[in-house]
């Protein structure tokens, strides 16, 4: 866009001096009108130029350029903030699985060693009931004197 600009510039300034499309002073004869008397310079003096044109391009593509890597740089920031932060929820509920599995272990543990001692405590107790109940009838009077 600069460089189309350069040459168009280069152009109308050029074009301003050159008498090449201006036409000579015509014969009654003729009986046209002078149209061209004056160099041509296209529509600059409108304000509608192709330069004017290609410099409001020109602004309009630097300002999107410029909003286009604002908005790039704060996606960049954000994404990695949400990495950062999710990498350390990753290792907080990492390490909260390890102490969940190593108290489940520790638990399961401690129900198996229970569950023994309530076997070997049942099986003493079954024991003194049936030493009970064979000492039961020679202890207790059974209405013989």
């Amino acid at each position: 866009v600069q460089q189309a600009m350069a040459v168009l510039k280069d152009f109308y300034a050029k074009s301003a001096e050159a008498t090449a499309l201006a036409q000579t002073a015509q014969t009654p004869a003729e009986d046209a009108p002078e149209t061209f008397d004056k160099p041509y310079t296209g529509m600059l003096p409108e304000g509608g130029s192709v330069v004017d044109f290609l410099e409001v391009i020109l602004s309009d593509f630097a300002r999107l350029e410029s909003e286009t890597a604002t908005a790039e740089q704060t996606e960049q920031d954000e994404y990695e903030k949400f990495m950062f932060e999710s990498k350390k929820d990753k290792a907080l509920k990492e390490n909260e699985k390890g102490h969940k599995e190593a108290k489940r272990k520790d638990t399961e543990t401690a129900l198996v060693a229970t569950e023994e001692e309530l076997k070997l405590t049942q099986e003493q107790l079954d024991k003194a009931i049936e030493y009970y109940e064979k000492l039961k009838p020679t202890c207790v009077d059974s209405g013989i004197s």
